[in-house]
């Protein structure tokens, strides 16, 4: 993405499946913690939950891992319009990623559904009165969150 190419689901694979992991010792440890990354696809976010079984699931006709299966993990879905994310992408310093990408990722972007345990958050709305929202859903859960 430095060099401004778009990743591909290649790319992403290890590192989702890393994330997996961590998100299996979290809830195996009775933790509660945010990972924060951007799983654009419905494929990324069963990969967060499953792992590799998320293959087996995606490519049967009969069988898909529902990430509502573990209700004790939920899924921020962070969105915006185009242009008001392209203007906040133009003004930061130094980041990796160049606001060219950013078409990429609407075009591979598939909102979450009702079914995937998924809370939104529109980002015009203020960095404080998001984590608001957020903390009373965790409050209304009966869970801490921790970051990693």
């Amino acid at each position: 993405m430095a060099r401004g190419e778009a990743l591909t689901d290649q790319d992403r694979l290890p590192w989702l499946l890393k994330l997996h992991e961590v998100i299996q010792r979290e809830r195996s440890s009775g933790s509660h913690a945010l990972v924060v990354c951007s799983a654009l696809k419905r494929l990324y976010r069963q990969i967060l939950l499953n792992g590799s079984k998320a293959f087996a699931a995606s490519s049967s006709q009969d069988q898909d891992i529902q990430p509502s299966a573990y209700p004790d993990v939920f899924f921020l879905f962070l969105h915006g319009d185009y242009d008001l994310i392209y203007q906040r992408m133009v003004a930061r310093r130094g980041h990796y990623m160049k606001a060219d990408l950013l078409r990429s990722q609407f075009d591979a972007l598939e909102p979450p559904l009702a079914d995937e345990n998924v809370l939104s958050l529109d980002i015009r709305r203020s960095l404080t009165d998001m984590a608001m929202v957020v903390e009373k859903h965790f409050i209304s859960l009966k869970m801490t969150p921790a970051v990693l």
